[in-house]
């Protein structure tokens, strides 16, 4: 999986490419705790180009979700069909905000 991360104004941008799964979600684990120890208030993930999520993916979603400060957000967008199934099944659909 590639992580590309743009940052405008108070906004961090990470755009997620190909697999996430239990091989690739340290990674994306690493990227995040970094970016929460910085202090990042507004978090969007952008999964256009991301092909595959398992539990492990879905895990560092709801990780990301509960260290978004009260006077922040996390977006995920540009979410595919398949990957939209997995969070309609799992009820993340209902917790995490998708534009």
């Amino acid at each position: 999986m590639e992580i590309i991360k743009t940052v405008k104004d108070d906004v961090t941008e990470l755009a997620l490419i190909g697999r996430l799964d239990t091989t690739t979600a340290p990674e994306l684990d690493e990227v995040l705790k970094e970016l929460f120890a910085n202090g990042v208030k507004n978090l969007v993930i952008d999964l256009k180009q991301l092909e595959y999520i398992s539990s492990a993916g879905l895990r560092e979603l709801l990780f990301a979700q509960k260290n978004i400060k009260e006077d922040g957000k996390m977006i995920i967008k540009n979410v595919n069909e398949e990957i939209m199934e997995v969070f309609d099944i799992t009820g993340f659909a209902d917790i995490l905000t998708i534009e």
